[in-house]
């Protein structure tokens, strides 16, 4: 791949300024640089879905590119075919052999031997292509890749409508890989995989034979994958190649880092000198203001290749108190049972019987699909149980943080999503200026943020709660590390009762978690270090959506 002059621009924000790379098309590529650097923007440029300002990418021969975006609930489609109908759709072998049966037919309905010709040429063609999907071994290789990712009958002949978002993560990449591209680009894949999957994509894309490019927080899943690092350097809006992992890269970068620190330092020191210089002389006699004006030159030529440092990302301002403190137990619950399809015989939910007592920190753990985010919904409101009691005490007040950040509300600007606090607009800018939004920012519709500017905007609506029982689902996915950590230490000191769900086992085990319900057998246990990739040997199976 050769990507030539390629320059992009959002208004006076330049992204890319004239970049001129080589980048092999057949190696597993990890794209690193810090938010705002372009990583998302090159792949919607790989993907045609964007136009640069200036020059172009060119790949050696034409390749069938498949992409996993980080917001996944959007590319399954809301229809009622079951996941299996779904996941064969993802080669396109019966709409290929459909084509050649038509063409065939075609050739025989015609006397003229140069149509037959012609006819026959693009039946050759689309057979080639057919191939390419080997369709007599394709329900095979599916049914591999099933049992890889561990999806179970019954969720196979669920329709599509009923899939939790940690299902529909697993299925969309589960059929990307059926799909045989010769070239995966993926975004933020690890932030809805339970261990078992991530294990096996890992795996799975070490000896894949096509291209592989990711964007990841996750250094230790790069680690094990990357040959290379396409770095994207927002100080200079360039790329540059390493060979190597996400660790042997970023060993090289600081002590990149460093050697530009100390050079930087010596610039700024000469800089200084240079002017003391000018000042003491500029105004002297003509001998001393010929010498000023030969070190005004060279201070120019100094600002001219002044050396620019990396600036430290800034991280959001995250402050949860409670307003007031709730009673002894702020959550109990009793025999829950529920079920989306009233007429199953299977419960997804069955005699879960739970008490939370003030200040606790608890797990829910489980395998995608077997209930939890469900249960965070049920204990919310937003969905009502069939049978059993959610007891809130008298003083609880909750804050939720939803998964797919459900509540917020993606037609309105990010101070109208505020509008429920009944702040002023100033103090609305505030709030929203601690999270990193900023000028015009502050009137963009909710819809245009990316996945972690909107876990941002909806972090920030939960600050405003002054809640004192928290209901966080995967609250870590789509932040970067640093906006972890501070979530982390955040959370760690909050007085109030926290219930969590999780596949973030370094996040999970810094809180301090006392309790986990493990789902979806609703059995409870205390919590230990390895809880979040124990549960998986526990429960093997999903069950439910």
């Amino acid at each position: 791949m050769t990507i030539k002059n390629l320059s992009l621009s959002f208004g006076i924000e330049t992204i890319f300024d004239d970049i001129t790379i080589q980048i092999p098309e057949d190696k597993k590529i990890g794209i690193i640089g810090v938010n705002g650097a372009g990583k998302t923007t090159f792949f919607k440029i790989l993907l045609n879905k964007l136009e640069p300002d200036h020059g172009n990418i060119i790949f050696s021969k034409k390749l069938k590119i498949s992409h996993l975006p980080q917001v996944i609930t959007d590319e399954i489609p809301n229809k009622d075919i079951s996941v299996f109908e779904y996941l064969l759709t993802g080669r396109p072998i019966q709409e290929l052999e459909e084509k050649i049966q038509k063409l065939y037919e075609e050739a025989a309905a015609t006397t003229n031997e140069k149509e037959q010709q012609q006819i026959l040429k693009k039946i050759e063609k689309i057979q080639s292509e057919l191939d390419y999907y080997n369709p007599y071994q394709a329900e095979e290789e599916l049914l591999k890749l099933i049992s890889g990712m561990k999806l179970e009958d019954p969720l196979l002949d669920l329709p599509l409508t009923k899939l939790s978002g940690g299902q529909k993560s697993k299925i969309a990449f589960l059929r990307l890989l059926y799909s045989k591209p010769e070239m995966i680009l993926l975004d933020e894949p690890t932030n809805h995989l339970d261990k078992t999957t991530k294990d096996f994509v890992i795996d799975y894309l070490k000896n894949y034979e096509g291209a592989v490019f990711i964007i990841s927080h996750d250094t230790s899943f790069l680690n094990k994958i990357v040959s290379n690092i396409l770095y994207l350097d927002k100080r200079n809006h360039k790329m540059e190649l390493f060979k190597g992992n996400y660790e042997q890269f970023q060993n090289i970068l600081n002590e990149r880092n460093i050697r530009l620190e100390k050079e930087a330092l010596s610039q700024q020191k000469e800089k200084e000198h240079l002017q003391k210089i000018i000042d003491k002389y500029i105004h002297g006699n003509e001998k001393k203001a010929k010498i000023a004006k030969d070190r005004q030159k060279k201070l120019a030529r100094l600002e001219e290749h002044a050396i620019v440092l990396e600036k430290k990302e800034k991280v959001a301002n995250i402050n949860l108190h409670q307003g007031r403190e709730s009673t002894s137990f702020p959550l109990k619950i009793e025999d829950l049972c529920f079920r989306y399809d009233k007429n199953a015989k299977r419960y997804l939910l069955y005699k879960i019987n739970l008490e939370i007592p003030k200040g606790e920190k608890f797990l829910i753990v489980g395998e995608n699909g077997v209930g939890k985010s469900t249960l965070l919904k049920l204990i919310v409101g937003i969905l009502k149980e069939d049978a059993g009691k959610i007891i809130l005490g008298p003083k609880t007040d909750i804050g939720y943080y939803a998964q797919e950040h459900d509540l917020l509300n993606l037609d309105k600007n990010l101070i109208e999503n505020l509008e429920e606090f009944d702040l002023t607009e100033r103090e609305a800018r505030g709030i929203l200026g601690k999270f990193l939004f900023k000028g015009d920012e502050l009137y963009k519709k909710a819809f245009v943020l990316s996945p972690g500017e909107r876990s941002r905007l909806a972090l920030a609506k939960l600050t405003l709660q002054k809640a004192n029982l928290l209901i966080l689902d995967e609250p870590t996915n789509h932040l970067d590390k640093e906006t972890q950590k501070i979530m982390a230490e955040n959370l760690k000191t909050f007085p109030g009762t926290i219930i969590l769900v999780s596949h973030n086992p370094e996040f999970v085990d810094y809180l301090g978690v006392e309790r986990t319900l493990i789902l979806p057998e609703g059995r409870l246990d205390y919590y230990q270090k390895d809880i979040v990739e124990k549960y998986q040997k526990l429960n093997n199976k999903n069950k439910g959506s």
